[in-house]
């Protein structure tokens, strides 16, 4: 279980995370959607150790990790697929994955887990000696998981995984994204396609100006009309 506990951020003056609380269960696809501006990635950030939190806990299956560096979460079990894919861009596709196994040390086992990706994205092993720079939009969105992948996550931060992405690949990234949930991996998800991430989310958050304001499964917050009004467009 993931657990972020009453944590406030601030950006000098700024007041950007208020008393933020959330809970990802074991297995579970958790979503956070909100507005453009609401402290959804900054909440991600500070859920990998990239922000340190002024205030609040963080804790991952029952050990409090608010101090622990971001290298030391990755050893943990926690992974990060920043906003905009950031693949190393003058690098290879097959020295992306590579990185993302930086901190292990089990040739057999990643090898077996670099197979596992490119079976899983099968574009990405016909494109290995590719630049990564080189590659559309939704191949980079690809790799940036995959290499999310290989440090062997038990769970997987994404943050906006379907921005700037065509509709077509949009469907295919959220299908990807309940494959590997339903392989093992615990997922938190931001996204400002609110419709497509409630569809997969198993429990989902509402975020204003650094605020929860509601929570609840994602079926429930489909059907409600204030998530309709707000942002699914009804």
């Amino acid at each position: 279980m993931f657990e972020i506990k009453n944590i406030d951020v601030h950006y000098g003056v700024i007041h950007a995370l208020k008393n933020v609380s959330l809970t990802v269960e074991d297995g579970a696809i958790v979503t956070l959607i909100g507005a453009n501006g609401a402290g959804k990635t900054t909440t991600l950030r500070t859920a990998s150790g990239l922000k340190k939190p002024t205030s609040g806990e963080i804790w991952l299956d029952g050990r409090n990790i608010t101090n622990t560096s971001a290298q030391e979460r990755v050893k943990m079990g926690i992974s990060h697929v920043p906003e905009g894919r950031r693949v190393f861009s003058a690098m290879t596709v097959l020295e992306n994955l590579e990185l993302g196994a930086y901190l292990r040390r089990d040739k057999d086992g990643i090898a077996k887990d670099l197979k596992m990706v490119y079976e899983r994205f099968p574009i990405l092993a016909d494109r290995r000696k590719q630049l990564a720079g080189t590659l559309s939009g939704g191949e980079q969105q690809m790799l940036a998981i995959g290499r999310a992948l290989m440090s062997r996550p038990k769970i997987l931060f994404l943050d906006e995984p379907s921005m700037g992405l065509a509709p077509l690949l949009v469907q295919e990234i959220f299908n990807i994204i309940k494959d590997i949930n339903q392989a093992g991996t615990t997922i938190l998800l931001i996204e400002q396609n609110a419709s497509m991430a409630l569809q997969i989310a198993h429990y989902a958050y509402v975020m204003e100006t650094g605020s929860i304001v509601l929570s609840g499964t994602g079926t429930d917050l489909m059907e409600s009309e204030d998530i309709k009004k707000a942002y699914l467009g009804g």
